[in-house]
């Protein structure tokens, strides 16, 4: 297994789709870009090519972590992806993206279990294999989150997201809940995980979910003119950077209130 300690920076993570959406994310502060397509799924994998392309473009200026999309379709096939996308990046002299990560659904938690150790056993360092967790796990056919934080910890992986696979059934605290969201990043702090949290996030909802223990919040559709689909705008990363920064001022004293009731959350 990957049992490299997490290089993953703490802050905000954009998903992006192109090279134009990336430039925009890195103009308003992103800590991470993310490549991801969007229309593939909550962890669509982008062509190798368009990665390559985006990893150009922000070489230097922003970590990047890449999206490779569900790993029940096999470790091979992702780790095919991931090296044609390193063999690119090597002929245009730059570095290895900092993380991959894959989903877990339709794959019990045994089937998750051992494809995610041939996949790790293939993707080495120095790129860090993040597994994920979903949400809404059942819809998804995935591992129960709790059960799964308990097998990431145990294979020596370093940073789970917990993130929502059905992105029109609402954000990530509708589909969770509050509680049991505390209890998963709680829970996976406790081991010594990283933790990164995303799912149809909104500026609202970014100081109650930092508040809860995430180092990272993974965001698209609030940095988006027009959601999901739209496209990345620097003047939202801006504003949700800020957001993020002002719980990190706020840091060592009480947790700052959501700026909305739990019920008015993600509308």
């Amino acid at each position: 297994m990957n049992t490299m300690r997490s290089r993953l920076v703490p802050g905000l993570l954009v998903s992006v789709r192109s090279v134009t959406e990336a430039q925009e994310a890195v103009a308003g502060g992103a800590a991470i870009i993310d490549v991801k397509e969007p229309s593939r799924g909550p962890l669509g994998r982008a062509d190798a090519d368009v990665t390559a392309a985006i990893a150009e473009a922000v070489a230097g200026r922003a970590p990047l972590t890449v999206a490779c999309g569900e790993l029940v379709t096999g470790a091979s096939e992702i780790a095919a992806h991931v090296e044609a996308i390193a063999n690119q990046l090597v002929a245009a002299g730059l570095s290895f993206p900092e993380a991959v990560k894959v989903g877990p659904s339709r794959l019990s938690l045994d089937h998750w279990r051992s494809a995610y150790e041939r996949l790790a056993a293939i993707v080495v360092e120095p790129i860090e294999l993040v597994a994920v967790a979903y949400a809404d796990w059942q819809f998804a056919k995935a591992p129960d989150p709790a059960r799964l934080i308990e097998a990431v910890a145990d294979g020596g992986a370093s940073t789970i997201l917990i993130d929502t696979f059905d992105k029109s059934a609402g954000g990530l605290l509708d589909v969770a809940g509050l509680g049991r969201l505390r209890d998963w990043v709680a829970a996976a702090r406790s081991r010594g995980l990283g933790v990164a949290l995303a799912g149809r996030l909104t500026a609202n909802d970014l100081p109650l979910v930092a508040s809860l223990g995430a180092q990272i919040v993974g965001v698209r559709s609030a940095a988006c003119e027009g959601g999901r689909m739209g496209r990345v705008d620097r003047g939202n990363v801006t504003e949700l950077v800020g957001t993020l920064a002002e719980v990190g001022a706020a840091a060592g004293g009480s947790p700052p209130p959501p700026r909305l009731s739990p019920k008015e959350l993600n509308p």
